[in-house]
């Protein structure tokens, strides 16, 4: 059973599991599809061909599944996959994909996205991330799981973010930051790893193979890519591994301070 305000309007055709909750003056359109104890609150609107997943709640004033913010959009069939247990609070803008990015914006589980967040076309976004309020993320831009970004940042297109990064606020990121790390500034760049965030989950032994990994990659004046190669094939480390892999692949560059040798 669901619970929908009489001021409500849901469209013939729209899907809503058991326990969904629409509130005032919300409209739900005809291919939305939202999964069981949902919260849909107040004057919200939800359209186009929308998934939402399970124990989702979203806050009043929000526009998801609109059409993308691109003149090059025609009408194409296209996704907005949102997954299960997100908080997506007010005034949020969340863009469904396009067809010159693979048709779907993929937003994942546990995520909180703080007011005025904007999800661009084709943004991609794992697990457990936090966009504080007025985080701005451009088209085609692709998001780790434990990502935090802080508040009124912008994130130009086609950037990636690794996992267990943070982004600091008013930021402006134009380039790819690797995992475990932390970047800042405008325009943004890297300050460090992510500290905090790597003792909440990970061990320390893995912290300290992070922190020679990221000495020797960024400290030591040396080429990037040539010492993430060697790295790569002599570290008995996943996480050093898949920070190698994330700057060998890199298609935006990393921005840090690149300083001469050192003997």
């Amino acid at each position: 059973m669901s619970l929908i305000h009489p001021s409500a309007i849901v469209e013939k055709g729209a899907i809503l599991g058991t326990n969904v909750s629409v509130g005032p003056f919300s409209y739900i359109g005809s291919k939305v599809i939202i999964g069981d104890n949902t919260t849909i609150s107040s004057h919200a609107l939800i359209d186009g061909n929308t998934t939402i997943g399970k124990n989702n709640h979203i806050f009043s004033h929000s526009a998801i599944g609109t059409i993308p913010q691109d003149l090059k959009f025609d009408g194409e069939d296209v996704q907005l996959v949102i997954g299960d247990n997100n908080t997506i609070r007010e005034f949020t803008l969340l863009n469904p994909g396009t067809k010159g990015g693979g048709s779907i914006t993929k937003i994942g589980n546990n995520n909180l996205l703080m007011g005025y967040v904007h999800l661009g076309h084709d943004v991609i976004i794992g697990d457990n991330c936090i966009l504080a309020n007025g985080a701005t993320l451009a088209g085609h831009v692709e998001l780790g799981n434990h990502v935090v970004i802080g508040g009124l940042t912008p994130v130009h297109q086609f950037v990636h973010i690794g996992d267990y990064v943070m982004i600091g606020g008013a930021s402006a990121l134009a380039q790819d930051i690797p995992p475990f790390c932390l970047a800042e500034g405008n325009r943004a760049s890297l300050r460090g790893l992510n500290l905090a965030g790597l003792r909440r989950k990970i061990d320390r032994e893995e912290i300290n193979e992070l922190k020679v990994a990221y000495r020797e990659l960024f400290e030591q004046g040396n080429p990037l890519q040539e010492v993430a190669q060697v790295l790569f094939e002599t570290t008995n480390s996943s996480k050093v591994k898949s920070l190698c892999e994330f700057i060998k692949t890199s298609k935006r560059g990393i921005p840090f301070t690149r300083k001469n040798n050192v003997d």
